[in-house]
């Protein structure tokens, strides 16, 4: 049975985030699809092209968190 894959199919296997037959299932289609590989190509050139930019929160935001945690935990156990 051929399975038709989406550009979402495609942009999840450039993350890794599918599964091991949708990777089977892609890695084939992608050697007898022109088409399909071809857009694959143009969507690796994009990701390769995205900044990569980590996000770090500030200390005092770290803070607020884990005073929200514990409060809430205080508030949790009292019930």
């Amino acid at each position: 049975m051929k399975q038709s894959f989406t550009s979402n199919h495609l942009v999840r296997y450039l993350y890794n985030e599918v599964t091991v037959s949708e990777r089977l299932g892609l890695e084939e289609a992608l050697t007898r699809d022109f088409g399909l590989f071809e857009e694959y190509s143009e969507l690796k050139a994009a990701y390769r092209a995205l900044p990569k930019v980590t996000f770090s929160p500030s200390k005092q935001t770290l803070q607020h968190v884990l005073e929200y945690s514990s409060e809430r935990a205080a508030l949790e156990r009292s019930h």
